[in-house]
């Protein structure tokens, strides 16, 4: 017994310290050698763990020809037969992008002054100046109720507004006429449009993100910026990507679209390019573009370029209107009226200098591709999922406390304040996760992994506050008209789960799958090393990677134990208060995550890729870690104000608790279940402790929500909300000013029983209070105006 408690304060002591594992080792010999002599601890378990030490310590630090031929040798060799074949395009997937706090959460024991000392960005005057000019001038001149339903596009006065005032160029440099904004007012800007329509937000962000203007920045040629992105960035030219052929959606290497070298005339001469044909789909902007960026897989069967047949995926500019292009009719995306629809191009001759970086970028059109998603889907996707959510998170406040039903305000009913709770909490949490992805923008970061989490977890989150907020809305919410500020999100909310990597492959492949590549510290080392044509030369760098892995590892394991143990009260954590509380569960669960997901690669090997239900629990486990982490990297940096804790608090006991149950998930279901229950023994060694909020922080987030002040405010920063009286949100947000400042005085009178008749209307019972001076005229006209602006807001239209 003491020879156990001794080994557990051994592991107590590594988690406090934060020791050196090698430091660790040298402790723990000395340690036990000592107690041992002394007769403290007992002989036969103490020389148990001084030989493992010892064995240890010698393989990993003194004896390294040793370990390279008896243990490193036979780990190489037994790698290289179990990883599955990598294809090209999947190296490039690995490759493409950078890693930065999710590398750290996937570490197992994340570096908290990586998170908190990032500067969190702002906008620049230039990009203030801009949100509250033409952003505002945008939003106020735009009517989506009419866009949808008598133009089905945007009006022409819109169109140009939008080019006129360098809606495509955002991210362009100021060099080639652009507004060169950052990645954090690119995301708020197109948030803050989609709070008013999702056709104008999709109409500006698409140029933005994934598209010809992104992929030029970061690879054309000079020539080709300086022709086209100033056209690009002055609406003369505008611009779609096609990618997704009928055959290849989500599978879009698997793409049959190809292009074959070949000679000729351009321009009067004969030139290298390509002929090609291809079938799309699903195009934003398709059916108006005037440049159609292109991916299509190039083949060389002459070798006219070279000795490889196969080249890989390449990316084009073809203007629209060269010979062979046909623009085909609109799709219609859940009656969404941005411009979508396919294109097809027959034997379309595309000479070299339209490929997209020139002759020497032909085939690396994925890897391009991978980069510029890795940005695009990590700015324009989750700004109008927040803005989705902002909506209805504000207005579902106010509506709980304008609508009365059996005589009170719905908001006060528990049923109600459970659904505010979970709209004004998830609001929170996908919007921390949006301004995360931005931070690690502005830092020059191009984190793969990150987009793909904030883009599923962020699209899904929003689905699920617009439902809840349809479901308190009632009829209002289901009636169409332009008085009904709900209906158009949740018709749409699918489409960005659909688009840009559907959630479904997000979850259950990418995450998890490029995660595990990318953040880990050694794997993608190993898997490189074993790669190498050069056997001796792989051993040498895989005997390298696989002594920090063993060291990496055995860390994760103790920290797991310990921290689960102690309920992650032995984990040093960060700050102090909700976020020292909330950043020690996260150690533990990081820890625990990490050591899962190592035992797991290795026991499964190859066998993991085919296993999409683990891959996708392992992926909820790191998406809910870095929203968690999220949400307290921007309640530190607002200030930690007092009254944004129940919000910052609800988020973090969510998203912590989905990770606890993801856990869970995987080892109740782990292919070898004896071998899942051992695990549960290191990952949750005292049984799973965390729950989901508890009713009295629900009540209190409800009631934030339900409350005029600066955490509302925060919470739904950056919402558009009209001046013009006769606008539905703007009705709404007098009705709801006006109902808080007659509580009182609505309390007095249901107090002293002071109610209409039920044959009286409202306006006589209130001359009638004047006139017996119950109430002044003041606030007769103060009620009466309160009752008119209530009902115009709970008013649905209805129609011929």
């Amino acid at each position: 017994m003491v020879t156990i408690l001794i080994l557990l304060l051994l592991v107590f002591g590594f988690l406090w310290l934060k020791l050196p594992f090698k430091n660790w080792l040298i402790t723990s010999l000395v340690v036990l050698s000592v107690t041992m002599i002394f007769g403290i601890t007992n002989l036969f378990l103490s020389l148990v763990f001084i030989v493992i030490f010892s064995v240890m310590m010698v393989l990993l630090y003194f004896l390294p020809d040793i370990r390279k031929q008896f243990v490193s040798a036979r780990l190489f060799s037994m790698v290289k037969r179990m990883m599955p074949p990598i294809s090209q395009t999947e190296r490039d997937a690995i490759d493409a992008g950078t890693v930065w706090w999710d590398a750290e959460l996937f570490s197992g024991n994340p570096n908290w002054k990586v998170l908190f000392n990032a500067k969190t960005p702002g906008l620049t005057k230039a990009e203030q100046a801009f949100m509250d000019g033409p952003v505002e001038q945008l939003c106020a001149m735009t009517d989506d109720w009419q866009i949808t339903y008598e133009l089905n596009d945007l009006p022409d006065a819109v169109w140009d507004f939008i080019k006129n005032n360098n809606f495509f160029g955002l991210n362009a440099a100021k060099e080639y006429g652009g507004l060169a904004f950052s990645a954090y007012a690119q995301s708020c800007i197109v948030q803050k449009l989609a709070t008013r329509s999702g056709t104008v937000a999709v109409t500006v962000m698409v140029p933005n993100s994934l598209g010809p203007a992104e992929l030029l920045l970061h690879y054309g040629t000079d020539q080709q910026k300086a022709h086209y992105l100033p056209r690009l960035a002055s609406g003369e030219e505008v611009p779609c990507f096609g990618l997704t052929n009928p055959w290849a959606g989500s599978d879009a290497v698997g793409m049959p679209d190809c292009g074959v070298v070949c000679k000729g005339k351009y321009k009067g001469k004969s030139v290298l390019g390509f002929r090609v044909n291809w079938e799309k789909r699903y195009i934003t902007l398709g059916p108006v573009a005037t440049l159609l960026g292109l991916a299509f897989k190039a083949y060389d069967p002459d070798h006219l370029l070279g000795p490889e047949r196969e080249l890989g995926i390449t990316c084009a500019l073809v203007p629209t209107k060269t010979k062979g292009v046909l623009i085909g009719r609109r799709h219609l995306p859940l009656n969404g009226s941005f411009q979508n629809g396919p294109n097809w191009g027959k034997d379309v001759f595309i000479p070299m200098q339209w490929i997209i970086g020139g002759q020497e970028k032909v085939g690396q059109g994925w890897r391009m591709l991978m980069e510029s998603l890795a940005a695009g889907r990590g700015i324009s996707l989750p700004a109008a999922a927040a803005g989705a959510a902002k909506v209805s998170a504000r207005t579902s406040g106010a509506y709980a406390r304008i609508r009365e039903q059996f005589g009170i305000e719905i908001g006060k009913f528990e049923g109600i304040e459970e659904v505010l709770a979970r709209i004004g909490g998830l609001t929170y949490l996908l919007d921390s996760g949006r301004i995360l992805m931005t931070t690690a923008l502005s830092l020059g970061q191009k984190p793969a992994v990150m987009s793909a989490i904030v883009k599923q977890q962020c699209t899904d989150l929003s689905r699920r506050v617009i439902n809840d907020a349809m479901d308190l809305h009632g009829g209002k919410g289901i009636c169409m008209g332009p008085g009904n500020y709900l209906a158009r999100i949740y018709q749409q909310i699918p489409i960005g789960i659909t688009v840009e990597g559907a959630n479904i492959l997000t979850r259950s492949l990418i995450i998890f799958g490029q995660g595990a590549m990318r953040c880990h510290p050694y794997l993608l080392k190993e898997i490189q090393a074993v790669s190498m044509p050069d056997a001796a030369e792989g051993l040498e760098q895989f005997d390298e990677a696989i002594v920090g892995h063993i060291e990496h590892i055995t860390s994760n394991k103790m920290r797991s134990f310990g921290y689960g143990l102690s309920r992650g009260w032995l984990a040093k954590g960060s700050g102090q208060g909700l976020i020292k509380k909330h950043s020690r569960t996260i150690e533990h669960l990081s820890a625990g995550f990490a050591w899962l997901a190592d035992i797991t690669l290795f026991s499964l090997g190859g066998d993991l890729k085919r296993k999409e239900m683990l891959s996708g629990r392992f992926a909820d486990v790191m998406s809910n870690l870095y929203l968690a982490s999220a949400a307290l990297k921007r309640f530190k940096d607002t200030g930690e104000p007092e009254n944004d804790a129940p919000l910052a608090d609800w988020a973090c006991q969510y998203a912590l608790y989905q990770a606890q149950q993801a856990l869970d998930g995987i080892l109740r279901n782990y292919p070898n279940r004896t071998f899942g229950r051992l695990l549960r023994l290191v990952v949750f060694p005292g049984g799973r402790y965390l729950h989901m909020p508890a009713d009295t922080l629900s009540h209190a987030v409800s009631d934030l929500l339900q409350t005029p002040g600066g955490a509302r405010d925060r919470l739904t920063q950056d919402m558009y909300i009209s001046t013009d009286t006769d606008d539905i949100i703007a009705q709404l947000e007098s009705a709801f000013e006006l109902m808080v400042e007659t509580r009182d005085l609505r309390k007095r009178l249901k107090k002293s029983a002071q109610e209409p008749t039920e044959t009286q209307n409202y306006t006589d019972w209130l001359k009638q209070l004047v006139k017996q001076k119950v109430i002044t005229k003041e606030e007769s006209s103060l009620l009466s105006q309160t009752r008119t602006m209530v009902r115009k807001v709970i008013d649905v239209d209805d129609f011929d």
